[in-house]
């Protein structure tokens, strides 16, 4: 279970975070991610987005579970003040466990890479 501090709670900080923050794809997940400007002391934060595309209540239900103990095992080695939407293609509803895990690794290896100088 993702403790209480760690999980974004209001639209507003969903929507920033899809907008505003980095994307990478890898399989059956799309993450986002912003950092903080300025160093901060709050933990990190994580929400999910499954939506009806990828099955009925009870495979959405299996796959925010999954997920979210996916995330509760990575929370601790992201930056401090950064904020993660985890978001499930439809794809995520027949993917394995073991492959979500490693689909979320690399998306998130994607968008916590600094940005390549020009």
């Amino acid at each position: 279970m993702l403790p209480a501090a760690h999980r974004l709670r209001r639209s507003s900080d969903f929507a920033s975070t899809v907008r505003g923050g980095r994307r990478a794809s890898r399989g059956s997940v799309v993450v986002h991610v912003t950092k903080p400007a300025n160093v901060s002391d709050e933990p990190a934060k994580a929400g999910f987005v499954v939506s009806k595309a990828v099955g009925g209540a009870v495979v959405r239900n299996k796959v925010k579970r999954r997920l979210r103990h996916l995330v509760a095992e990575r929370i601790g080695d992201l930056p401090l003040g950064c904020q993660l939407v985890v978001r499930a293609l439809p794809t995520a509803g027949l993917t394995a466990y073991q492959q979500m895990g490693l689909d979320l690794d690399a998306a998130l290896a994607q968008a916590l890479r600094p940005k390549a100088a020009k």
